[in-house]
């Protein structure tokens, strides 16, 4: 098993739950409203100065499939959209109760 984590921008929500739906993705945890700063994205710091916000999505997988979620993040990361800021970390997970 594999844990992915997925940092994004709130505005491409649509397309990294189309990502998700396209593996037939169901189960997930989701936490809105995370702040940061990215190398290309900039700050997203939910101020009036810096509005953008970001969610986390963590996802608990079975590793082939951990893969192909890995892949279809760094596809959308390189479109314009992931230019907004999405990142994704995968990791083993050893147990889960």
């Amino acid at each position: 098993m594999k844990m992915v984590l997925i940092s994004y921008y709130v505005g491409i929500e649509e397309e990294v739950m189309e990502v998700l739906s396209s593996l037939d993705i169901v189960g997930y945890t989701k936490w809105e409203r995370a702040l940061g700063r990215g190398k290309t994205s900039g700050p997203h710091l939910g101020t009036h100065i810096w509005p953008k916000t970001n969610a986390f999505l963590s996802v608990a997988l079975e590793d082939g499939k951990a893969s192909l979620l890995m892949e279809k993040v760094r596809v959308l990361k390189a479109t314009p959209l992931g230019k907004e800021g999405i990142k994704a970390f995968l990791w083993p997970l050893e147990e889960t109760v």
